[in-house]
């Protein structure tokens, strides 16, 4: 998802500094994108025989990839693709049947549960963001400034 034209939120983000704003988007991000794997979950299909390998329990929300999402996301990034600043996925682990089964294949039809997840909650997690970010990066803000006075007031 890319969100364009707020330059305000910019500016905030960048009166706190790189470490601190990418904090903030991937905390606002990870809460927002729950509802999401939530939804995932309850709506994947459950296979009591992949013992260990389960879709439903490998749904999650994080920041990092998978060593062959990491991969993949490098090549696209060489092809010309745009690096963003700060990025969250909900999704499954790298299970191999996790494609098949929200596309399908010759023989299977899909049994999509990624995309109703997020076509269902994606009001729901543009509302979290609008709500938490602002909030997030005053919080922030302020803990920068209670350390400054007091390093201030040390030396």
């Amino acid at each position: 998802m890319k969100v364009v034209g707020l330059k305000e939120l910019d500016a905030a983000l960048g009166e706190i500094g790189k470490a601190a704003a990418k904090a903030v988007l991937k905390r606002v991000g990870l809460k927002a994108l729950e509802p999401v794997a939530d939804a995932a979950r309850s709506i994947a299909p459950d296979d009591p025989e992949t013992q260990g390998n389960d879709l439903r329990t490998s749904i999650g929300v994080g920041s990092k990839l998978s060593r062959n999402q990491a991969r993949e996301k490098k090549s696209a990034i060489k092809a010309g693709e745009e690096k963003f600043f700060a990025e969250v996925y909900a999704g499954t682990g790298p299970l191999p049947q996790a494609h098949l089964q929200e596309f399908g294949a010759k023989g299977d039809p899909p049994q999509p549960f990624m995309r109703p997840a997020w076509d269902g909650n994606k009001t729901r997690v543009l509302d979290t963001i609008k709500s938490d970010l602002g909030a997030e990066i005053m919080k922030t803000a302020k803990r920068q400034a209670a350390r400054r006075a007091k390093l201030a007031a040390k030396g």
